[in-house]
């Protein structure tokens, strides 16, 4: 039996500003998506339910996403919920904190807490977000979302030069790896107080002494379980070696997501962003263009 997972996505937020367009790709039953690195290669994706083994939603608000849940009907999917505790400095254009923190609650109570991952990445540290802070308020966003979610998945962020040049008004620390440990077992023992497990994504660093395992953010084994499948799901090639996900197929594109995180990988060109979105056709089969 043919894989196809569906990753929407981790180049942009489709939940947050393109739910009317992946609605009505759903209803046709298939899109196009261009090759990142070479936009003249377009490949087809069927989105029938007989094709599609599962779709992975990236979000940092389903608000309206959400809405539209029920046409998901006869799918499998889970979603990958970020929230994290910066201020508007760091994402200028995010929703209070604590409207995310209610959106995820009620998506968790729609869809069920074992189809919701609560990620709190990238970790960044500063003069004003220090370790002291991470701990304070993983605390209370664990003491919220503990009946929510099963799991959190965590990450430290990587000095891109992009994301040097973006955030350059963060003052941002380069983490040391003692600095990583000690954030990782103190975060660690808080998740394990409300009954989350957590695991880190994509870092060369071993973390398995704090009890934290190498997230497989593309699960097989959650997809597994929540389809009722045993399926062979292969792993991500095109994904650093760190990574242990499976094989998908990103429907997403680059320079298009407009919650502008000044640390985010996938905004590389900021300038980039309004352009790319006027493009946007939410009747076209295409994410940007026709």
């Amino acid at each position: 039996m043919s894989v196809l997972i569906v990753s929407a996505s981790r180049r942009t937020d489709i939940p947050a500003f393109f739910s009317e367009w992946f609605y009505s790709r759903l209803r046709a039953g298939y899109l196009y998506v261009k090759n990142p690195f070479n936009p003249r290669q377009i490949k087809r994706v069927s989105l029938r339910k007989e094709d599609v083994t599962c779709f992975v939603f990236w979000t940092k608000n389903p608000e309206k996403f959400i809405e539209r849940i029920d046409e998901l009907a006869g799918y499998d999917y889970y979603f990958q919920f970020t929230l994290t505790p910066y201020g508007n400095d760091a994402e200028p254009r995010l929703p209070e904190k604590e409207k995310l923190l209610e959106c995820f609650i009620d998506l968790s109570r729609k869809i069920g807490k074992e189809r919701i991952v609560w990620r709190y990445d990238p970790i960044l540290v500063s003069k004003k977000y220090t370790q002291d802070f991470h701990f304070r308020m993983f605390e209370k966003f664990s003491e919220r979302l503990a009946n929510h979610a099963e799991k959190c998945v965590i990450s430290f962020l990587d000095m891109y030069r992009n994301t040097q040049r973006n955030a350059g008004s963060l003052g941002l620390k380069e983490i040391t790896v003692s600095e990583s440990e000690e954030i990782a077992a103190s975060l660690s023992k808080i998740a394990g107080k409300y009954g989350l497990r957590l695991e880190c994504c994509s870092e060369p660093h071993d973390f398995s002494r704090f009890s934290i395992p190498k997230a497989k953010c593309i699960d097989g084994e959650l997809i597994a379980r929540i389809s009722g499948k045993e399926l062979a799901f292969p792993k991500d090639k095109n994904q650093r070696k760190e990574c242990g996900c499976a094989s998908s197929v990103d429907i997403g594109a680059y320079n298009t997501c407009l919650h502008s995180c000044l640390y985010c990988y996938a905004n590389y060109n900021p300038k980039a962003v309004l352009s790319n979105i006027k493009k946007h056709d939410p009747g076209s089969p295409l994410l940007l263009g026709k």
